[in-house]
Parts: structure tokens; C-alpha cells; sequence
């Protein structure tokens, strides 16, 4: 479960989020849209630990992101948009690199690389340079490297950037299954169309302050007149 209360961050005079409060709890796939600049980078960074907030709060499964981060971090997984990869690292050796960051024993990393590998279409690449790859086969890498501890609650910036058709329904078909095996799953993305079809829930975040939250049928309902998140999401963000 993931819950912000009152959450504010400013960079000086700008107020890139303000008094956010939400809750999404375990099992659901939730989509966070907003127009560029809008705070939704900045939301997905101090749910991550990676930014502090001006005030407010943000608590993983219970525990405070800011008073107890490390703990916190065990649970969750992070995807953002430009990963930073060790590029000498063979996939392999990357992969391995992550497991013991999050202290997975050995075994369990030799057994999770061929399932993740064989999953992600990488088996082909176990010895190829991390810089070599394709941006598409990095994110491969990326994905198969924050399912190998299990992640309670994942976090992804953008989850499609970049991809080809056939990585895309990989991904969307594995997150839906994730998210229906319990996991809970953030996500950012400019992509209305998979909002649309993958989403449990959707939140519209405009400069900073949550324009609107619910299920798609939820937001059409409150917002007559439209007939498409699109719609909605123009309505809504319009200057």
C-alpha cells in the first residue's frame, strides 16, 4: 500500500506539488498522468526515497519513506525512465550486481537469471556488454533485473519509451499479471491509451495539485461530456 498525506516539494518559488493526498492499496495497478512538468517525476522520486518533500508524507506498507528509508526500500522496485546501468558489466554480471545490492542469495540468483533471461528474450545476450545492447534489450535488462527480489510495490517512469510493439504487450500483459498477483504498481506515463487499458485506477496531477482520481468509468462519470480519458485528461489540464 502506498499513502501520501498532505504532500508538498518546492524548488524555491515553484511548487512542484502541492498538498497531494492519495492512497493505493495493495494489488493495484495505478496510472499517474499529467502534462510535462506537472509533478509527477517529483511524486514518483520522494515515494522512492530519492527526493525529500517540503512537508507531508509518504509511507510504503506502512513505514515512512524519509524516517525509515532503507527498510522502506527493501519493498519496492524502481523503474525510471533513464536507468543508469553499468555498461562494462556483461548482462550477466549486472544482473547478478543487482541481486546482491538487495542481498538475494546466490542460488536464488542463478535460478531467477535463466526464468528472467528466458522471460525477457535475453538468454541470447547472458554475455553481452551492457553498452552493447538496444535501448529496447537495456530496458529488458532493467525490468528482469527489478522482479529478481520480488518487489512488493514497483515504481515506473514511463514504462514504454522507446519500445517495439512486441516489448510493449510483454510488458503491459506482465504487469497487469503482477499487479493481479498482489503486486502494487505506480506508474507515470504520457501514454493515455494504456492508461486506458491496463489501468485499476488513474490519477491526473495538474501544476502540483490532483486534478482528479478514480477508475476510468469513475472520472467519465464526473466529468459529463466526455467520452474518452483523453477527453478528460484535455478538460482537465487546460490552461
Amino acid at each position: 500500500m502506498i499513502e501520501v498525506q498532505n504532500l508538498c516539494r518546492n524548488y524555491g518559488a515553484v511548487k512542484a506539488v502541492q498538498d497531494l493526498t492519495l492512497c493505493v492499496p495493495g494489488g493495484e495497478l495505478f496510472c499517474f498522468l499529467g502534462p510535462n512538468g506537472a509533478g509527477k517525476t517529483t511524486t514518483l522520486k520522494i515515494l522512492t526515497g530519492l527526493l525529500k518533500p517540503t512537508s507531508g508524507s509518504a509511507k510504503i506498507n506502512g513505514i515512512d519513506i524519509q524516517d525509515e528509508p532503507v527498510r522502506a526500500k527493501k519493498l519496492i522496485g524502481y523503474i525510471p525512465d533513464m536507468p543508469f546501468m553499468y555498461e562494462r558489466l556483461t548482462t550477466s554480471e549486472f544482473f547478478e550486481f543487482m541481486g546482491l545490492l538487495y542481498n538475494v542469495p546466490g542460488d536464488k540468483i542463478s535460478r531467477s537469471l535463466d526464468e528472467l533471461f528466458s522471460l525477457f528474450g535475453l538468454l541470447e545476450q547472458r554475455a553481452t556488454l551492457v553498452k552493447e545492447l538496444s535501448h529496447g534489450m537495456k530496458q529488458r535488462l532493467i525490468y528482469a533485473c527489478t522482479f529478481l527480489h520480488d518487489p512488493e510495490i514497483l515504481f515506473i517512469d514511463e514504462p514504454l519509451i522507446g519500445l517495439d510493439p512486441y516489448t510493449i504487450r510483454l510488458i503491459k500483459d506482465l504487469l497487469v499479471s503482477k499487479a493481479r498477483a498482489g503486486m502494487t504498481i505506480f506508474l507515470t506515463t504520457h501514454i493515455l491509451a494504456l492508461a486506458e487499458d491496463i489501468a485499476d485506477r488513474i490519477g491526473i496531477i495538474h501544476k502540483g495539485r490532483l486534478a482528479a482520481l478514480g477508475s476510468l468509468k469513475e472520472l467519465l462519470d464526473q466529468n459529463p461530456g466526455t467520452k474518452t480519458l483523453e477527453d478528460i485528461f484535455l478538460r482537465l489540464t487546460k490552461e
